[in-house]
């Protein structure tokens, strides 16, 4: 198995969560949150699928699928544009609404374009420095695994999300 065969199936998990979780979500249950200052499903896959994209976007060196794909507009959130989530006050959180079929659709744009740069890259790839503002400075390998790891956390979150909520 090569590295690129490992994250793509690595992150072909993540997708296989994401689809599960917002199969058959309304729009209710997609923004409903466990308590007042929780993050929601709808929250939980716009935030790991904007991770992904601009982490992802960053080492490539190509543009998101959130502004490449009209994604911004589509979602037409009040935020940033560059905006991906992290340290979102709860006010912030409860902005971040969407139906299911939107938010899938962003996730596999971004899923799609993430395995079209891991598929080509080669061992030695993942030795290359792509942040230099951590000490010992990030390689490439450890971005992606990051990512990976950061992805699914959130996706696992809102799996536990959609089970506590969600009627039986």
């Amino acid at each position: 198995m090569t590295p690129a065969d490992l994250l793509t199936d690595a992150l072909s998990r993540v997708l296989g969560v994401v689809e599960s979780v917002l199969d058959g979500a309304d729009d209710a249950l997609l923004v409903q949150r466990p308590g007042p200052d929780a993050n929601s499903i709808a929250w939980l896959v716009w935030h790991l699928t904007r991770v992904q994209d601009d982490h992802v976007a960053h080492v490539a060196g190509t543009g998101q699928v959130w502004t490449d794909g009209g994604y911004a507009e589509r979602f037409a959130l009040p935020l940033d544009q560059r905006d991906i989530g992290y340290g979102h006050t709860s006010e912030q959180v409860a902005t971040v609404r969407a139906p299911a079929g939107l938010l899938l659709d962003y996730y596999r744009a971004t899923h799609a374009r993430t395995l079209g740069y891991v598929g080509a890259l080669s061992p030695e790839d993942l030795d290359r420095v792509v942040d230099t503002r951590w000490d010992p400075p990030v390689t490439l390998g450890v971005r992606l695994v990051s990512v990976v790891d950061d992805c699914a956390q959130h996706a696992g979150q809102a799996a536990y999300v959609k089970g506590l909520l969600a009627p039986a």
